[in-house]
């Protein structure tokens, strides 16, 4: 069942070329092209799902600045299909998060302003989806993503009017399933990751309100080592020692200390780490903190492990929480979240957990984001029955190891041929040329 035309596709085309050329081929019988939105029918079913294009308000920083251009094409040729019905934005469209962590995000002002400033930055792109909510020919719907989780449902639609927002009870948090595939979840795949789920909770006596979690501060500090682009850190964090004490608290603190510690070696500053310089005053935070803010810290080696910011996180209690409020339906614990976050395929493993092997959910195919690595994974769910896994990529400028600017298409089967098939693939855009990354198909009705 199962058709995968990987990232190997562009060689293959290539090697077709050369051995076209050797049989003198001419050029009135070229290769043909592909058009992702065309289904070879009248039927306007299509649904197209594109995410973490991590749009920016500062062309100094911005993650997606030379894909603009040709996402505004693909855009484009999406609004002159007959056949697409809807367009999913599954998250991370507008980025608060990779800003450099001496900015002040805001410049002084408000969200509101903000997401305007980053919808003139790339106005290309922005325009070219208001084009598509106006005409209203395809529907579009927009589910937050981590990178954008604490922008209001209000700012979203001063920037994108009338666009439909799928989100949950919980701010920064939504899954969106088509009325006409029930069997379609699609979410960014965020509220799984220790680092990345909304936290309303570790923060709540310094920031009245805040969901931010740590990947946030990690974001910052990031984005302030891509600008200041130096080799050597500034300082050193010290070596973290256990609390021998028997509490389960503490030998979870030690675990997230030595978390914090790898992360802070992989991207280097010049600052020393008890200068305040990550500047927030975003979400329920005011201050400008320190690298010092963000690690734990002991007072005497093998002592009490201690934090300013995000005390608690691991414990737990706080853990199990967070779940509860982030609406996840298959708990697991918190040494698994945390081991976990910062892997992908672990990220790709809760799609299977919370969606296929829950007995609770009919969902057969589900699509997420928030990885960046484009790819389709087959599974069966507790029934037996054939189910698709599929993450939609990203559109930033540098993606390391993997390819950008992709985008899943789903067209869904004829319902009443039961030879029809229900069509997952995973496409790429590099160079304006549209190459079949991977497809899968199943039939869902009987």
């Amino acid at each position: 069942m199962k058709k995968l035309m990987r990232i190997f596709y562009p060689l293959l085309i290539a090697i077709f070329l050369i051995i076209s050329a050797s049989c003198r081929k001419t050029e009135s019988d070229p290769t043909p092209a592909i058009n992702p939105f065309a289904n070879g029918t009248n039927v306007r079913n299509m649904i197209v799902v594109v995410s973490d294009m991590h749009m920016g308000a500062d062309e100094a920083y911005t993650e997606c600045n030379k894909n603009r251009a040709p996402l505004a094409n693909l855009l484009g040729q999406m609004r002159v299909s007959p056949n697409v019905k809807e367009l999913v934005i599954a998250g991370d469209l507008i980025d608060e998060w990779f800003v450099p962590a001496d900015v002040d995000t805001y410049a002084g002002k408000d969200q509101a302003d903000f997401v305007q400033r980053l919808a003139a930055t790339n106005i290309i792109v922005f325009d070219a989806i208001n084009q598509i909510i106006k005409e209203g020919k395809i529907k579009v719907t927009y589910v937050p993503g981590n990178h954008d989780l604490a922008i209001t449902a209000a700012n979203v639609n001063l920037i994108l009017p009338g666009i439909n927002q799928a989100r949950d009870n919980q701010q920064g948090l939504g899954t969106y399933t088509p009325a006409d595939l029930p069997i379609l979840a699609i979410e960014h795949g965020h509220r799984y990751n220790f680092a990345c789920a909304p936290d309303p909770i570790s923060n709540k006596d310094i920031a009245p309100g805040s969901i931010m979690p740590p990947g946030y501060f990690f974001t910052r500090i990031a984005a302030l080592a891509s600008k200041q682009n130096v080799a050597i850190h500034g300082d050193t964090l010290p070596d973290p020692a256990l609390n021998n004490t028997g509490d389960e608290s503490q030998f979870l603190a030690y675990q997230y200390w030595k978390s914090w510690i790898g992360l802070v070696e992989m991207f280097p500053i010049r600052n020393r780490f008890n200068v305040p310089l990550i500047i927030t005053k975003i979400n329920g935070f005011t201050q400008t903190y320190s690298v010092d803010d963000i690690v734990p810290y002991q007072l005497t080696d093998g002592g009490f492990i201690n934090m300013n910011l995000f005390k608690g996180i691991y414990d737990t209690a706080n853990w199990n929480q967070r779940e509860v409020l982030n609406q996840v339906a298959v708990k697991f614990p918190v040494t698994q979240a945390m081991a976990d976050a910062d892997d992908n395929s672990k990220t790709d493993d809760q799609a299977k957990t919370q969606y296929f092997m829950n007995p609770d959910s009919d969902k057969r195919i589900v699509v997420f984001g928030h990885t960046h690595q484009p790819e389709i994974i087959a599974s069966n769910n507790t029934n037996g029955e054939y189910c698709i896994y599929a993450n939609s990529g990203t559109w930033i400028d540098y993606n390391p190891h993997q390819t950008t600017m992709n985008f899943v298409v789903i067209t869904p089967e004829n319902t009443t041929d039961t030879h029809s098939q229900t069509y997952v693939k995973l496409y790429n855009f590099m160079n304006d040329i549209v190459s079949l990354m991977a497809v899968d198909e199943l039939r869902y009705t009987k």
